[in-house]
């Protein structure tokens, strides 16, 4: 046995002894499904900080989004700003998310909606939501574990194998813990995510001959596409480092000029993955928390700055980096999937400590997603079917029971469906994160907005699921004649357009019982009364506007082609500044730095994540109930 496998060895134990560590601990602190299932509403703020981050930043951000770089350049790095629009969401929902947690004691948000809009269809609706999001999400996560250790062990352990020995300890430490367990593990996690990605980007600049061969490099990628005149975008610049336009015309099964990225699908990428921090599961994260604290640390400084800078800088060298190592004979070859396997292996003879340490980290970021997934369905399954329709009435310990049997299933579920259509899962797990965005409306009206009927928000979310899953490349199952991505625009773009225009129309043309509309007043005069902004706060809400729109759509929307240009022409290498980086690099570092002042400015300075006091809020609540 080589040394590499044995400190991976050594090192996959540690992880795994740290891992059924608090999943027996969870155990046996978990009295009460409560307990359980949302760690006895006592999450702590630190905690929060590194559970959540873990939770929004998967094994995709490790492995994928690196990989992606290195296959569709510097336009797919505007990817990059998830750091900052997942939590986005966090700061428009999860306070308001919380104070009614915390005073109507819901455990899943199937319960929170059904309470809201009456009637059973939002709690069916979550589930649905919530398995559509969870099964294939944790199928990606999982069998990303199989294809890394496939690699790092050089086919010693096949990619089936790998994966369901890697997710057998993940499922045992969920089952037995629930939440508490998860969400301790989680902390390790973020930080050994954030570790790995560091350590490998400073990988690929060493290999890459330092910041000189790596800016050098990037020239001569660049150069050696104007010479050949391909890989040009339609204004005849290198597609690494230039995006192909605002919107394009693209015919069913052909490909966008350019490459894929142009500004309206980036906007709409990110509008996909602010459907992590909307999906059912970010709810149950709401509720669990002891007070709501903790959410604008991991929204602005863990998420936007830390996860941000790190996304921007070392994904790139990683990504960027591939194609320089592979030119001067360093990789042999590389695809999405295979660079940072391939990049950890580098270290096999030099450091084999240290490969052990990155498996661990790599793994440690595929499985703090799923876990999060597994408990919080596992929960709603429980909850809003067998504790609702089955058994009611049903014990905590027979909840606690059922909450384990289903974690069982849904990872079974994730696992037969990855090792038997690895093709099918990727397509179904970048539905996933679409389907979550879909409940925007929902959250809307029930943290914001009162017009919103429950006939409204209903329709729109089916409509907006249908229309997600036929935009996206699930469209080619259906035959409809459009293709995946119309007018290279996201299928969460599409979803979300067709549920709005449908839940407004049907809320309009739609009437409720005065019951029902007390109900739903009621909930919104306690939310005004605890998170209510002052006078001085609410002139500012427009500017909030302004700044968030310019965001979006010239920092990585439509507008973005502006950054192929600005700074630098960017087929003139050699005229590149700052720091040898192409006129794209600046521009998304330059917005960076403005969507982190922007995340500051909603959190913190408008007061949308400011921290409340729970005894105070169930003092005032005392008056709506």
């Amino acid at each position: 046995m080589d040394a590499k496998l044995i400190w991976l060895i050594g090192f996959v134990g540690i992880y795994w002894a740290y891992c059924l560590f608090w999943g027996f601990k969870g155990a046996r602190d978990a009295k009460t499904s409560a307990d359980y299932f949302l760690a006895g509403r006592s999450i702590g703020v630190w905690v929060f900080v590194l559970a959540a981050t873990a939770t929004s930043f998967s094994g995709w951000t490790f492995v994928g989004h690196p990989g992606k770089i290195f296959t569709d350049g510097l336009p797919y790095a505007f990817a990059s700003f998830y750091a900052l629009t997942i939590p986005l969401t966090g700061v428009l929902f999860l306070r308001r998310q919380w104070v009614l947690g915390k005073v109507y004691r819901y455990i899943t948000p199937g319960e929170m909606y059904t309470d809201y809009y009456g009637g059973s269809a939002m709690r069916l609706l979550t589930v649905l939501v919530a398995f559509l999001f969870s099964v294939p999400y944790l199928g990606v996560q999982l069998r990303a574990s199989g294809d890394l250790f496939n690699v790092l062990t050089d086919g010693f352990v096949s990619v089936n194998f790998g994966m369901f020995a890697l997710s057998t300890v993940v499922m045992i430490y969920v089952a037995s813990g629930g939440l508490k367990s998860v969400a301790y593990v989680d902390c390790a996690q973020a930080i050994l995510l954030a570790v790995g990605i560091a350590i490998l980007g400073g990988i690929a600049i060493y290999y890459a001959g330092g910041w000189g061969g790596f800016t050098q490099g990037i020239a001569d990628l660049v150069q050696s596409d104007v010479d050949s005149g391909k890989n040009l975008t339609p204004d005849g610049y290198s597609m690494k480092v230039a995006i192909p336009g605002s919107i394009q015309m693209v015919s069913a099964g052909a490909k966008s000029s350019g490459g894929p990225w142009t500004g309206i699908m980036c906007m709409t990428y990110m509008f996909a993955l602010m459907g992590i921090q909307s999906s059912p599961a970010f709810s149950m994260w709401a509720f669990a928390n002891k007070t709501p604290q903790a959410f604008r640390w991991q929204q602005v400084v863990a998420s936007s700055l830390v996860i941000g800078i790190l996304l921007f800088t070392f994904t790139i060298f990683q990504g960027m980096g591939g194609h320089i190592l592979i030119a001067n004979g360093v990789l042999d070859g590389a695809n999405d999937k295979t660079l940072i396997p391939k990049l950890i292996n580098l270290l096999s003879a030099t450091a084999p400590w240290l490969v052990g340490l990155l498996a661990v980290c790599a793994l440690a970021a595929m499985q703090s997603t799923g876990a999060a997934y597994m408990s919080t369905f596992s929960a709603m399954v429980t909850r809003d079917i067998y504790a609702k329709y089955i058994s009611p009435g049903a014990s905590d310990n027979m909840q606690k029971l059922s909450g384990r049997i289903f974690v069982l299933i849904v990872t079974l579920a994730a696992l037969f469906v990855a090792a038997n259509s690895s093709q099918a899962i990727v397509m179904l797990g970048g539905l996933a994160v679409a389907y979550g965005f879909q409940m925007y409306p929902a959250l809307i009206g029930i943290c914001y907005y009162k017009g919103f009927t429950t006939r409204g928000v209903v329709i729109g979310l089916v409509v907006g699921l249908i229309a997600v899953t036929l935009t996206d490349k699930t469209s080619a199952w259906f035959g409809v004649p459009w293709g995946a991505y119309p007018l290279t625009i996201h299928s969460a773009g599409w979803g979300i357009f067709f549920n709005l225009i449908t839940t407004f129309f049907v809320s309009w043309f739609s009437s409720e019982s005065e019951s029902d509309k007390l109900i739903k007043t009621k909930k919104h005069q306690l939310l005004q009364a605890v998170t209510g902004m002052s006078p001085d706060r609410k002139k500012k809400v427009k500017i909030a506007w302004g700044l968030t729109l310019i965001w979006f759509l010239v920092g990585f929307g439509p507008f973005a082609t502006i950054g192929n240009a600005i700074f630098s022409d960017p087929n003139s290498p050699a005229l590149w500044a700052p720091f040898g980086l192409p006129s794209l690099w600046v521009w998304q570092l330059l917005f960076l730095g403005y969507g982190i002042f922007v995340m500051w400015y909603l959190a913190f300075h408008l007061g949308l994540s400011e921290p409340l006091d729970p005894e105070k809020v169930e003092n005032i609540a005392n008056e709506f109930i």
